[in-house]
């Protein structure tokens, strides 16, 4: 933790002259942006991989048909497929897997008064009018919904909800394009009720912002816009499926 809170501070330091009292903030955007670059090659493999998962489905939908009685050897028959094939089937997870440590550091970082027995001297960095360490319940407390720190929070919502709604339109979008091929909902118990609630997931990040310190959230919000822009990218073309996310992307 002194550690990762050093590098902030350097950060920080690096950027004090073009965002002077918001430099921990630009630090952390900066941090959040190198380490979407550090995974972009496994975002890279992983829209490989859900291209070559979107060839397979007319073979899926086969196994299904063949052992629609018998789940057991579908599952095996299935994951024999994918392995005969070469595709991993959990490839689009490892991008968001390896972003959860740098997450949680940063939420540790600024949930902690303390800091290898000294005084968290981050804590008294801000975004504007509002502190890194604090949630919008403290905004909310200090001046309400359009006080200071509170304004700073619905930009952020602002924010999240625009490329929410981006990732929405394009996930039922998707979702609508790969139906036909998958062999409908009907052919897996319970997937046409995950297939409602899979498009809204992005909103969830409106919550994730709302009770997180507010680096934490900075973090969430730069790692989600940063996955709508490089998934727009990396998924142009021929609709190849629904894309799936991990739990803080909801990040």
């Amino acid at each position: 933790m002194s550690v990762f809170a050093s590098l902030v501070e350097q950060l920080a330091d690096l950027l004090q002259p073009l965002f002077h009292a918001s430099a921990a903030a630009a630090a952390i955007v900066l941090f959040t942006a190198l380490v979407r670059l550090l995974v972009h090659p496994l975002s890279r493999a992983a829209a490989r991989g859900q291209r070559a998962r979107a060839k397979l489905q007319p073979k899926v939908a086969e196994l299904r048909k063949k052992h629609a009685k018998d789940p057991e050897k579908l599952q095996k028959a299935v994951l024999a497929l994918h392995a005969e094939e070469k595709v991993s089937p959990l490839s689009g997870c490892l991008p968001t897997l390896l972003q959860l440590p740098a997450f949680f550091l940063l939420y540790h970082l600024f949930s902690n008064s303390t800091i290898g027995g000294e005084a968290n001297a981050l804590l008294g960095h801000k975004l504007f009018a509002a502190p890194l360490g604090e949630r919008w319940a403290d905004a909310l407390g200090a001046g309400g919904v359009f006080g200071a720190s509170g304004l700073v929070y619905l930009g952020l919502f602002a924010l999240v909800a625009a490329v929410a709604t981006f990732n929405f339109l394009r996930t039922k979008r998707m979702m609508a394009a790969s139906a036909p091929v998958a062999g409908g909902d009907q052919q897996v118990p319970g997937l046409a009720s995950v297939n409602k609630i899979m498009p809204f997931m992005s909103f969830f990040t409106l919550f994730t912002v709302a009770v997180v310190p507010l680096a934490a959230a900075l973090y969430v919000v730069t790692s989600t816009t940063w996955s709508a822009v490089e998934r727009a990218v990396l998924y142009s073309g021929p609709v190849q499926g629904p894309e799936r996310s991990g739990p803080v992307q909801a990040v």
